[in-house]
This record gives C-alpha cells, sequence and structure tokens, in this order.
C-alpha cells in the first residue's frame, strides 16, 4: 500500500465518520429540530450542542449571505483539489495522513455547506479553566490534519525525485 493510498484510505474514513455522525445527531436523535444553542449535556466536560456554523473551521470567516457561502464552497473546492494533487506525489507516511485528515474533513463540511448552506457543529469541550468552540469531526480531523503537516514540516525536508544529494555517494 503506497503513502498516497493511506491518505486517500484516511481522507474516506474521515469523510464517512463525519457524515454519519451528523446524520445520525442531526435526523436519528433530532437535533434538526433543536434550537440554536440547545444542548444535551453528556458528560461534567462534555455537551453535545447544536450549532451551525456559516463560516470555516471554529467559526473563523463567517458567510452571511448566498455569495459568501458560494465563495467559502469554491474554496473548498480548491483547497481539497490542490491537497489531492499534493497528496498524489507524497513520499512520506506522515505528510500522507496529514493530507487525508484535511481532505477529509474538507469534504465533510463541504457536503454540509452544499446541503445546508453552513456546517453542523456538535461536540463542546469546556471545563479546567477552558471553553472550547463547538466543533465536529471533519472540523477535529482537520486541526490534528494540520498538526500533522506542521510536524511534517518540522523533518528532513523530501528530496526531488530521481536525485540523490550530490556530496554523497
Amino acid at each position: 500500500m503506497t503513502h498516497r493510498d493511506i491518505g486517500l484510505m484516511i481522507a474516506g474514513m474521515v469523510f464517512v465518520l463525519d457524515q454519519a455522525s451528523k446524520l445520525l445527531l442531526l435526523y436519528t436523535f433530532g437535533f434538526i429540530h433543536m434550537a440554536p444553542g440547545g444542548y444535551v449535556s453528556v458528560l461534567p466536560f462534555f455537551n453535545l450542542v447544536m450549532v451551525w456554523n456559516p463560516g470555516i473551521s471554529l467559526g473563523l470567516f463567517p458567510a452571511s449571505s448566498v455569495e459568501g457561502t458560494v465563495f467559502l464552497a469554491t474554496f473548498q473546492m480548491i483547497a481539497v483539489g490542490v491537497l489531492g494533487w499534493w497528496l498524489w506525489f507524497v513520499r512520506r507516511r506522515t505528510l500522507a495522513l496529514g493530507l487525508g485528515l484535511v481532505i477529509g474533513g474538507a469534504l465533510g463540511n463541504l457536503i454540509d455547506r452544499l446541503v445546508y448552506g453552513r456546517v453542523a457543529d456538535f461536540f463542546h469541550l469546556y471545563g479546567f479553566g477552558y471553553d472550547f468552540y463547538v466543533f465536529n469531526v471533519a472540523d477535529a480531523a482537520i486541526t490534528f490534519g494540520v498538526l500533522g503537516l506542521l510536524y511534517d514540516a518540522l523533518l528532513k525536508p523530501e528530496e526531488p525525485q530521481g536525485q540523490g544529494n550530490p556530496g554523497k555517494e
């Protein structure tokens, strides 16, 4: 199995898990009818909350119009295309994993934006002196994927294919 295959598999798994969790909460547990901000207490530090996010991950750059939504959806499609092209040529597992997480998360949130005009977020962690943003599986995957990309950037850079280090033979 190539690194590309691993990245594609991770992207697919994130996408399916994200969409399954959203469908389960929205339609099986009725969150689609819950008032925005309505919540179900699960643990002393975790609630399920209904939040419709018009922006990108963690509520950044909210789109308050149809044009803004179209812009964000177009941006997401372009980003997925560029990241998919990058994934096609990766030669390191950490890079493939990071790209797969970001691609799968971006696709999951893109589907929400295309279907609902905004993204469904549910998970709210709080306590210990901190109150996290409400997020979904896709947001978590994007966050961990970006961390993976940063970690990979700290590793030795890839050498272009077909070229060795001219100083060492």
